[in-house]
Parts: structure tokens; sequence; C-alpha cells
């Protein structure tokens, strides 16, 4: 699925949506969670509409791992997501 936990490269997330609070707080789930796990990471927001529904997202917050969508339509939890990233 993604590649979690990789040994010299850099993991990337995305944060697909507008920038609501929704958005905001998935992005900080998705920090914590990446520094709970020690992992080097890129997390970055997506807000162009056009990369948003590139995804095939229809409900906003979303997130993606290394280009894959992995969730859409809700704030995963810090847990949540250390368990996406952690494969």
């Amino acid at each position: 699925m993604c590649a979690g936990g990789q040994i010299g490269g850099e993991m990337k997330i995305e944060i697909l949506g507008m920038g609501c609070f929704k958005c905001d707080q998935l992005k900080a789930n998705a920090e914590a969670a990446a520094k709970e796990l020690g992992l080097d990471a890129e997390i970055s927001k997506v807000t162009d509409i056009d990369k948003i529904t590139g995804y095939g997202v229809m409900m906003t917050p979303a997130l993606a791992v290394d280009g894959t969508l992995v969730s859409s339509g809700k704030v995963l939890s810090k847990e949540e997501i250390k368990g996406i990233i952690s494969k």
C-alpha cells in the first residue's frame, strides 16, 4: 500500500481538502503519527480542486500516502494514521 518505515526515502503524506477545520485536524494527526513513529515524512496540504478530484475524492478531508488515496470523508485519528503508515 505505502512505503511506511522505508529506509533511505521520504514518505509523502498529502492532506486533501479546501482548508477547513477538519483538514487542519487531519494534518495535525498525520504529523503527530509520523513523529511518534519516527518517520521521515513530507506532509503537505493539497487545496487544488483538480488535484483532489484527480484522486477520486468525493468528500474531504482525504488522506493520500505516497500517491495512494487511503481515506476520504473523515478525520482519521492519530492511531488510525499510525496503523496505515507503519505498514
